[in-house]
């Protein structure tokens, strides 16, 4: 009588353990096995973390096994089950492994195919074609397009965490409490002594010092004591939270009438401002997409201003990134004075401290919320929809979506949302913020998300011209060993351009990405089919790179670059000045977000800087889904390339003030979960 050795293994989360039963259904070439209950008796089977193994005789040789069929139901009531492999043993010695990591909820079935990643072109068997077909009938069921506001990216068809497939929630909702987690992170920085003051100013600068008694931070202090100085001020254009507005001016646009004589005391090497503009010397930060925005309103007892400046930088003889003009609006004219750093002090400083406030109204609505959280989302929702696990892009796609669709989900729920936490304390908080990323959209590109694309076309690509821009060098070294990477995959299964064409799945995805979930936007320039291998590398380079790396360098420098109030102010109270030499330290304080406002801003950039428990970063896939040798190569590579390049960093960062290392591979966590 021919006997299978079935092995369970459930996973090691928290509640992945079951009391449910377990049946099991063998499904080979020449039959089906009896549906047999997966029980010892006396034993307590299922466990968190527990692997079982169970023997199947049956009446013949069932033939080559090809699916098999879990089932879970109701003991005594429903107890979730998460399964992390099965792994088959025949008569013939052979091993067969079916990966699921996935929940068994309810009285659910999972059928699974073994773990060769199979194109849909290569499947012959009608078996084989009809699960694909049922899998992603399923899926599309399950995983919805929705419009959360009009022209912004699709997203789930969720109004809670609590809605979603319970294979992409979180494993404990508590972690991921944005209410929970920023009043706790205020507790813990010791500020929520200064809440029951909610609207009255600070004093001084000195005051807002007083927040920072239990901060130990190297690079927060550092900034707390040099943010004032044009070098600082400068340097984060390069390697601060949002090092993606910085771009090389070939030419002063006219809404921005600086000439050499205004800018002459700044420039250090002899030349006109043109001859400079000709040497590549001279750089361009605009805001204009907060041009007629609408400030923060939600409290009719604080009004709040927002501005959108244009700030000329310009490289010095010492290769720093200097600002030598600001205009706090867009049109220029007596009431839109140009500052200058030869300006009075306060004059300047306050011009600054605005740039920094737009800077950070744009880095969390457009370069960190739209450009990594939202696309992420719709890349992660549209692979659910149209590609089954057994496609080699699931396969290699699904650690870097990991609960990328839960906490935007929850994000949706308590933070961007009306009255939500995002309408305490900042300034396009109300609203704002939605017209921010539907602004946005309108000028988003495809290739503004390839890393050297982007760089090129903002003309900081020269490490010569330009030799401290971190964010650059680790970013173009990591984009490249991803690209190695999906490159050697990409060739484990498509032996020419014609398969990628053949690839009805991963075509599909591709449109689904464009025409759904960018909603067909003409300007978006999304593809809306793949031709050849190096299209799909790219695509899918552009997708592992966005939710790990560019993530990463946009999120986590948070607590560092902003915790210190008057750098990054997430609101201003009074409106930008329209003449100069009226501007004193109370006016300045008095502009910047009450302590109230700061105790939330503080909690916020805290909560939002911190790693997920059981954080999976780059080139870490302990989920097993491919199991073809050459692919377990391309990773063990993929790791050794990703600590050299870490070795690099660290060996860089030695002994330095300013550290770079939001880069650095070993802080790369996998995906957008947090």
């Amino acid at each position: 009588m021919p006997s299978y050795t079935v092995t369970v293994a459930t996973g090691t989360q928290w509640f992945a353990g079951t009391d449910d039963y377990i049946y099991l259904t063998l499904v080979g070439t020449n039959g089906c096995s009896e549906r047999t209950l997966l029980d010892k008796p006396l034993y307590n089977d299922f466990e968190r973390g527990a692997v079982d193994s169970y023997d199947i005789n049956e009446g013949e040789d069932l033939g080559e096994i090809q699916l098999i069929k879990i089932e879970k139901n109701k003991y005594w009531m429903h107890d979730d089950w998460y399964c992390r492999y099965i792994t088959v043993k025949t008569p013939y010695g052979d091993h067969i492994e079916f990966p699921c990591f996935c929940w068994l909820v309810d009285d659910k079935e999972v059928i699974l195919r073994d773990g060769r990643a199979r194109l849909p072109q290569h499947d012959k068997t009608g078996l084989a074609k009809q699960h694909r077909r049922k899998e992603l009938e399923q899926r599309q069921k399950t995983y919805r397009w929705k419009e959360w506001h009009p022209g912004f990216p699709m997203s789930i068809d969720a109004k809670a965490h609590r809605e979603l497939p319970r294979d992409i929630q979180f494993d404990s909702e508590k972690g991921v409490d944005f209410v929970l987690n920023y009043s706790k992170a205020i507790e813990n920085l010791c500020v929520n002594q200064f809440m029951h003051m909610f609207q009255s100013s600070w004093g001084d600068f000195a005051d807002f010092e007083r927040i920072f008694v239990r901060i130990k931070n190297t690079i927060s202090e550092y900034v707390m004591q040099h943010w004032k100085e044009d070098f600082m001020f400068g340097y984060q254009f390069l390697n601060g939270c949002n090092p993606v507005m910085i771009r090389k001016c070939t030419e002063i646009p006219d809404k921005f009438p600086v000439t050499h004589e205004i800018v002459e005391d700044s420039l250090e090497r002899g030349l006109t401002l043109e001859e400079e503009l000709k040497e590549g010397n001279i750089f361009i930060a605009d805001y204009e997409i907060l041009d007629g925005v609408t400030a923060n309103a939600t409290d009719p007892c604080t009004l709040q201003y927002l501005a959108a400046p244009i700030c000329l930088l310009y490289k010095n003889i010492q290769n720093k990134i200097m600002p030598i003009a600001i205009q706090l609006g867009q049109t220029p004219g007596e009431e839109n004075p140009i500052f200058l750093p030869s300006d009075e002090e306060h004059d300047w400083l306050l011009a600054k401290i605005w740039v920094r406030s737009a800077d950070f109204h744009v880095h969390q609505t457009v370069t960190h919320l739209l450009k990594t959280h939202l696309i992420s989302e719709v890349f992660g929702i549209a692979m659910f929809r149209q590609l089954p696990a057994v496609h080699p892009v699931f396969k290699l796609l699904l650690p870097h979506v990991r609960f990328t669709i839960a906490i935007n989900t929850k994000a949706r729920e308590q933070l961007i949302c009306e009255c939500g936490l995002f309408d305490k304390a900042n300034g396009t908080g109300g609203g704002g913020h939605v017209e921010m990323v539907q602004k946005a959209m309108k000028t988003f590109t495809y290739k503004s998300l390839c890393f050297p694309e982007d760089i090129k076309e903002r003309g900081m690509d020269s490490q010569e011209e330009l030799p401290y821009y971190f964010y650059r060098d680790d970013g173009n070294r990591v984009w490249e060993t991803v690209k190695n990477f999906v490159s050697e995959v990409v060739d484990v299964y498509y032996d020419k351009d014609e398969t990628i064409q053949e690839d009805e799945e991963v075509q599909a995805f591709v449109k689904d990405v464009c025409s759904f979930g960018m909603q067909d936007f003409d300007y978006c320039e999304f593809p809306k089919t793949l031709h050849t291998k190096e299209q799909l590398v790219e695509y899918l380079t552009i997708i592992i790179f966005t939710a790990s790396a560019q993530h990463a360098s946009v999120n986590f420098g948070q607590f560092d670059w902003c915790s210190w109030i008057p750098n990054s102010p997430p609101t201003m109270r009074k409106p930008p000045p329209t003449k100069k030499g009226e501007i004193d330290l109370k006016y300045i304080v008095e502009s910047l977000p009450d302590r109230g406002r700061s105790c939330w801003h503080l909690g916020a950039v805290w909560a939002l800087s911190q790693f997920q428990e059981n954080e999976m970063f780059l080139g870490m896939y302990p989920d097993e889904h491919f199991i073809e040798k050459p692919v377990k190569e391309a990773m063990v590579k993929f790791r050794k390339k990703l600590a050299e390049i870490t070795i690099v960093i660290k060996t860089r960062n030695e002994g330095k003030k300013l550290p770079y290392y939001y880069l650095s591979p070993d802080k790369i966590p996998n995906s957008v979960a947090v």
